[in-house]
């Protein structure tokens, strides 16, 4: 309330009655527009008192929720709601008095998932707690764009990496033709065919047979869905592992290896086995990139936003016009290989829910940076029938 209504009631004793009701008028305007307001936002709100009555609500969420008695009185929110599972989350919640922000509910049937994000913080009222105020709001078409999306950006990669593919097989089964031209062109030269000519010509077309077999394995490899199994677990132990396998080949190499770790919360969520492949990946191709030696430089840092991973090194660069063309399949400037290492680490980071980036200059190296986000709490499923079309 404003000082100016404050005072007024201090001297409401002794205002003439014209007065009160030009006061009075004010707080009903003020009133009108803050409840037109609060029943106007698409959010659910609700507000509950100190022994978690029902104080108020706002139309959206009578329309999300499926109240069985909306009516503002001294019975705890809880068993206003005729979707007992709910009701008992929202209690227990209530009891525990935690904050709870942003927190992903389920509700339904499999076949008809409804997805809602809760929070619930403190109701303050001149420094002191005098209830709860709970946000909700319907994020189901939300998470189906986000599939659909998904799906779009699945098709496209499969699309690209089809098309790498075929582009791959081209040469082997080029020289594999020309080959099976020359054994029938010796075939059917008049005299003595050479068993040397031939087995030549077999060797050459074995050896295309292999490589076309490590076109179709890497690009079963890339196409198939991850098994993603995601848990907490330290970065910091996963790097220290890989330094470990790698520190003969850094040796060899003559590379000098920085390692500035994270020293507090250095946890993300991860499936090992494929993270611990994305970072060989990586670590790998900083290697490569410095014949002559040269200094890796692997750092963790927490941030607000979760956790930063950053392998640094100072090789040969990559191309700026080459940066956006890295992760796409079968780009390669080796001399060696598929072309699908990198494209292979986009997806494992991409399935860890983090974001990748590259940071690159023609001659003093390039830095890999990824963003993990922050561990956040699984979505509480309520499997019912009570569910809100």
């Amino acid at each position: 309330m404003s000082r100016f209504f404050q005072k007024a009631i201090e001297k409401l004793e002794k205002l003439p009655d014209i007065q009160i009701k030009q006061i009075l008028s004010h707080l009903a305007s003020e009133h009108e527009l803050l409840e037109a307001s609060l029943q106007s936002i698409p959010n659910g709100l609700a507000v509950t008192g100190p022994e978690h009555n029902l104080l108020f609500l706002n139309r959206a969420i009578e329309r999300l929720l499926d109240w069985e008695n909306t009516d503002v009185d001294q019975e705890p929110v809880w068993e206003k709601l005729r979707d007992r599972e709910f009701a008992l989350f929202l209690k227990e919640c209530l009891l525990k008095e935690t904050t709870i922000l942003d927190q992903e509910i389920v509700r339904g049937k499999e076949s008809s998932l409804v997805f809602y994000q809760l929070s619930i913080f403190p109701l303050v009222k001149k420094g002191t707690i005098q209830g709860n105020v709970l946000l909700i709001d319907d994020i189901t078409e939300k998470r189906n764009k986000e599939v659909r999306l998904r799906r779009a950006e699945s098709l496209a990669s499969l699309t690209t990496l089809a098309a790498g593919v075929a582009h791959e097989i081209k040469n082997p089964l080029g020289s594999m033709g020309i080959h099976i031209q020359l054994i029938q062109k010796a075939i059917k030269q008049a005299g003595v065919i050479r068993p040397q000519t031939i087995l030549k010509y077999l060797d050459v077309i074995n050896e295309e047979l292999d490589r076309l077999n490590s076109i179709v394995v890497d690009f079963l490899f890339a196409v198939r869905p991850m098994d993603i199994q995601l848990a907490a677990g330290s970065i910091n132990k996963l790097i220290l592992e890989l330094v470990q396998f790698l520190k003969f080949e850094l040796e060899e190499a003559r590379i000098e290896l920085n390692l500035e770790l994270e020293k507090s919360d250095d946890r993300v969520l991860m499936d090992e086995r494929f993270l611990k492949q994305a970072l060989l990946n990586i670590l790998k191709n900083s290697i490569q990139a410095m014949p002559e030696g040269g200094k890796i430089k692997i750092a963790t840092l927490r941030t607000s936003e979760g956790l930063r991973l950053i392998i640094s090194d100072t090789g040969i660069g990559i191309p700026e016009e080459n940066i956006e063309k890295i992760f796409e399949p079968y780009f390669t400037t080796k001399q060696e290989g598929t072309g699908l290492g990198l494209t292979l680490v986009y997806k494992i980071i991409k399935e860890h829910g983090a974001d990748i980036e590259v940071l690159s200059r023609m001659g003093q190296g390039t830095s890999i940076v990824l963003y993990f986000p922050p561990i956040s709490k699984p979505a509480h499923r309520l499997l019912s029938d009570g569910v809100n079309s």
